[in-house]
């Protein structure tokens, strides 16, 4: 489906120089311009061919600067020599005219070299140029934020294929990097036809978000605060960036657009209570001799001090020690802030955030699987984990264990791992936790979904203690997650536009 023309661009020099900043010959350290280290940081892995080209008048030392200001040596670029005298294009320019679809991005005009270009059928992309160019050959825009996208229209009509979608994502810049690096989000066309792009929050969303076919966005990135007294109940009481607002305005006035996933099939996985709710209508799963799929037993509460605390334990099925987690589950900076309690008395000063919900303490012989949902496949890994209560008892000091389930979660040691070597693969009853994954593929209507379970030591059951949108799946091997990343999109699309290959 992908064109099998490989796609070059070059990037003329004076494109990544902030023109304010100084850079003539003799200056020294000139400026990047704004966007500049981003438009390098994603070219680096969008499957395209790119140099950077020097422009005459750029000082001596561009290569250094580059390496030393954008860290340029990590990204695997090259430089061309400027254009000169009678050879404006560079040999590996003319090979690549004659093998390749050919993309020159410029800041500056250069009429011979854009005459010389475009009779070697080249594109030539003009940005930020004072007057610009009438030449009808030429597109001209006005920022280099705008650069990929451009990019990837012309790509897409190169390519000349209806089939081709292109997608845009949002993200923050570390989940982006991380699922960029692996592959995941290709500007060149992936082996089913999906061009990536990311949008830009520094530029209008409307007139980027018209010319794509889908969005995928992990929403909580974008979450400003979320005010735990007021029910989930998607958008109340949750406050987004202005780009994401923007984004879930464009959605309510087009509702057919395809997004990955709707924000409403996303917002129950905010809130833990909601979470404990939808995992207890699994437990019917299971039969006679096999193991038995439950949700954790838990409690709300909304203070750690009331009288009937000790009652509602017991009626909540849970004895000591217990989990305590935020009821908010993620987008907050405190929503991993966590404790173990061993007794009533520690609930006293207690910093976790309120309400709360507290969750039986499973021992679960360090080890535990994290399942990954990509579309209609499933894939899962075995990690190490929390030692069992009692070790962490045994180092607590008689006070609560705190910690940050992302940063500072308590991890068993290779002496505690030995101890508990009871737990493997041969414990896990693959075939009811995917069938569990099915039925909540079903109920969240969620296309990418991740949850963790451990297996209690004694009884054997399965307990789901965790559930979230968009995980990295970086347990995964890329072979085989990125393969199942593009399909679970393609597919949610066609289902989206009611055109679902059999």
């Amino acid at each position: 489906m992908a064109t099998e023309r490989p796609v070059r661009l070059v990037l003329d020099a004076s494109l990544l120089l902030d023109p304010v900043g100084g850079g003539g010959a003799g200056e020294v350290a000139p400026a990047l311009r704004p966007g500049a280290e981003a438009l390098l940081r994603r070219l680096r892995y969008s499957n395209l061919g790119v140099v950077i080209c020097r422009s005459e008048e750029m000082p001596s030392n561009m290569s250094d600067f580059l390496e030393k200001t954008a860290n340029l040596h990590s990204f695997g670029y090259t430089l061309l020599p400027a254009p000169s005298g009678n050879h404006l294009l560079d040999e590996s320019m003319l090979e690549w005219s004659r093998s390749s679809s050919c993309f020159y991005a410029t800041s500056r005009i250069d009429e011979d070299l854009l005459s010389e270009l475009q009779s070697h059928n080249w594109r030539v992309i003009a940005v930020d140029t004072e007057h610009g160019t009438k030449d009808s050959g030429v597109v001209n825009i006005s920022k280099l934020q705008e650069l990929l996208l451009t990019l990837a229209i012309l790509i897409k009509k190169e390519i000349g294929s209806s089939s081709v979608l292109m997608v845009g994502y949002s993200m923050k810049q570390s989940r982006e990097q991380d699922f960029a690096k692996r592959g995941a989000f290709p500007l060149y066309p992936s082996k089913n036809g999906l061009i990536f792009v990311p949008l830009s929050f520094e530029l209008p969303l409307a007139s980027q978000l018209h010319e794509l076919d889908m969005i995928i966005h992990k929403m909580t990135d974008e979450i400003i605060n979320i005010d735990p007294n007021c029910s989930i109940n998607f958008p109340q009481g949750i406050s987004f960036s202005a780009g994401m607002s923007e984004i879930i305005r464009f959605m309510e006035q087009y509702p057919d657009f395809c997004i990955i996933d709707p924000f409403k099939n996303i917002s129950p996985l905010l809130d833990r209570l909601q979470i404990q709710e939808i995992l207890v209508r699994l437990q019917g799963l299971g039969a006679e001799g096999r193991p038995k799929l439950r949700a954790p037993h838990s409690l709300k509460v909304k203070n750690f001090h009331g009288s009937e605390l000790q009652k509602q334990l017991a009626e909540a099925n849970l004895s000591f020690p217990v989990i305590v987690k935020p009821q908010v589950a993620c987008g907050v900076a405190d929503a991993h802030n966590m404790a173990l309690v061993f007794q009533i008395e520690e609930f006293s000063n207690l910093s976790v955030p309120l309400p709360a919900i507290l969750q039986e303490y499973i021992d679960h012989g360090s080890k535990i699987f994290k399942f990954y949902a990509i579309g209609d496949k499933v894939f899962h890994a075995v990690k190490n984990s929390m030692p069992n209560a009692s070790l962490l008892k045994s180092s607590s000091g008689d006070e609560p264990l705190t910690f940050n389930s992302l940063k500072t979660l308590p991890m068993a040691t290779k002496e505690q791992l030995l101890q508990n070597r009871v737990q493997d693969n041969k414990s896990l009853d693959i075939d009811l936790v995917q069938e569990a994954a099915k039925l909540l593929k079903e109920s969240l209507g969620l296309t990418i979904f991740g949850f963790d379970v451990v297996v209690q030591e004694g009884s054997g059951d399965h307990v789901i203690v965790d559930l979230n949108y968009l995980p990295s799946f970086k347990e995964v091997p890329d072979s085989e997650a990125i393969p199942a990343f593009w399909d679970a999109i393609r597919q949610s699309y066609e289902s989206k536009k009611g055109k679902v290959q059999t």
